[in-house]
């Protein structure tokens, strides 16, 4: 099994694309093993089908030059913090053992994205808890980071994504049964289908815009993150 550097945790296939597929490129392009892992098959959306939205994620793990992509098949629409749904996520960092792990943003306006993201803190805490689920080992994550799907409020880290936009923009484009009505016969208008692409990149070039930059993602973090001078 294969260690991971990074493992980002989304509600659904296309949100850690939409809040950091520039970074984890980056990181990929850097020698780091990345995986994401996805809560729900979004069987709830609008547009697509479950088996499509699976082979739109797999066109774009290809894109960001995953290391591992899991779903955990959990109910969209019916996320909780229950121990059955979290154990799966703790299951996965002690499989995977990231030293950084990435969740969506505490407050968004799908309600998915937030109790993901409070399933995910509980599930990094109880992963180093050596008497919780004894069957596997341990592990203590390093680093939790929160990514931005919609609004951005709080950001305390941009990362330059540059040189990486446009392959972000391609990754997000696999995901055509949700950004465009035309991909599928019975596609119907959402937030997703009027120019929600350009609005991310939108989004990211004005975060860039203070330091110079061209495109840059935004993080949150809820303790200081550590840098080492060398």
């Amino acid at each position: 099994m294969q260690q991971l550097d990074i493992l980002v945790f989304g509600a659904h296939p296309d949100d850690a694309e939409i809040g950091m597929g520039g970074t984890i490129m980056k990181h990929v392009q850097a020698g780091y093993n990345v995986g994401i892992c996805d809560l729900t098959n979004a069987e709830m959306s609008s547009n697509g089908t479950v088996e499509l939205r699976q082979q739109e994620a797999a066109m774009a793990s290809a894109v960001l030059g995953l290391s591992a992509r899991t779903c955990l098949g959990l109910p969209d629409r019916g996320l909780q913090l229950v121990k059955e749904q979290i154990d799966q996520v703790v299951a996965q960092i002690r499989k995977y053992r990231p030293r950084i792990v990435f969740a969506p943003y505490w407050e968004d306006r799908h309600p998915d994205h937030v109790i993901c993201s409070k399933m995910i803190e509980e599930a990094v805490f109880n992963a180093k808890l050596r008497n919780y689920m004894p069957e596997l080992p341990p592990w203590k994550v390093d680093q939790v980071l929160f990514y931005y799907i919609n609004d951005i409020s709080n950001v305390s880290i941009a990362i330059d994504i540059s040189e990486q936009q446009a392959d972000k923009e391609k990754a997000l484009r696999c995901y055509a049964s949700q950004f465009d009505t035309s991909a599928t016969a019975d596609g119907v208008s959402t937030p997703l289908t009027n120019r929600y692409i350009e609005s991310v990149e939108y989004r990211d070039a004005l975060l860039a815009q203070p330091q110079g930059w061209g495109y840059a993602e935004g993080f949150a973090t809820k303790k200081p993150f550590p840098i080492e001078v060398v």
